[in-house]
C-alpha cells in the first residue's frame, strides 16, 4: 500500500464533502429548505473521517517522520503550517456546531454564522489540501529515506485495515454519496 497515495485519494472524498458543505450554504442563501441535522452529519464526517481517520495518519505517521528525519524545514512546514491549519479546522467545526444548534433552535441570525463557519472551513481545507498534495507530500516522498517511506506504507496499511474492520471508510463514503444527492445534485 502506498500510504501517501492513499492520503491523496482520501482528499478526493474530503473535497466531495466540501462541495456538499458549499452547496448546503448556497441553499440557505437562496432561501431553500435545508435540514439542520444534516450539518451535524457533515461535522461527524469532518471529525471522524477527515480529522481522526485522515489527519490522524498525517499527524501520527507522515508528519511525525518528516519532523524527526528532515529537520528544521520539515519542522516549520508541519508545525507552523499543516498542524496549525488542522487546529483551525477543528475550531471552525466547534463554532459551526454551536451555530447550527442555534439555527435549529430558531435563531434566524445563526444562519449567517452557519454559513460563515462552514465556508471558512471550506476555503481553509481547499487550500490546505492543495498544499499537501502539491508540496508537503512531495517533499516527504522526495526527502524521506526509503526505509521511512516503507514504514509509512506498512503502518498506513495496518491503520486502514483496522478502520475497514470498523466500517469507517464505508460509512463515510456512503454519507458523502447520500448528502451529495441531497444537496449537490438536487
Amino acid at each position: 500500500m502506498d500510504g501517501i497515495q492513499l492520503m491523496i485519494d482520501e482528499h478526493k472524498t474530503i473535497k466531495r464533502m466540501l462541495q456538499v458543505i458549499r452547496s448546503y450554504c448556497l441553499r440557505i442563501l437562496n432561501g431553500k429548505e435545508v435540514e439542520g441535522q444534516d450539518v451535524f452529519r457533515m461535522i461527524d464526517f469532518v471529525r471522524n473521517y477527515a480529522d481522526k481517520h485522515h489527519h490522524g495518519k498525517e499527524e501520527d505517521l507522515l508528519f511525525k517522520f518528516m519532523t524527526e528525519e528532515l529537520g528544521a524545514t520539515a519542522e516549520k512546514l508541519v508545525r507552523n503550517g499543516m498542524l496549525v491549519e488542522h487546529d483551525l479546522g477543528r475550531l471552525y467545526m466547534r463554532e459551526l456546531e454551536e451555530a447550527t444548534q442555534k439555527m435549529i433552535d430558531g435563531d434566524p441570525e445563526a444562519k449567517v454564522d452557519v454559513i460563515g463557519h462552514a465556508m471558512s472551513y471550506y476555503h481553509l481545507l481547499q487550500r490546505h489540501i492543495d498544499k499537501e498534495d502539491g508540496m508537503v507530500y512531495k517533499y516527504g516522498e522526495n526527502n524521506l529515506s526509503k526505509e521511512t517511506l516503507e514504514r509509512v506504507n506498512r503502518e498506513t496499511e495496518i491503520l486502514e485495515k483496522e478502520a475497514r474492520e470498523k466500517g469507517v471508510q464505508e460509512k463515510y463514503e456512503r454519507l458523502v454519496d447520500e448528502l451529495e444527492k441531497k444537496y449537490v445534485t438536487s
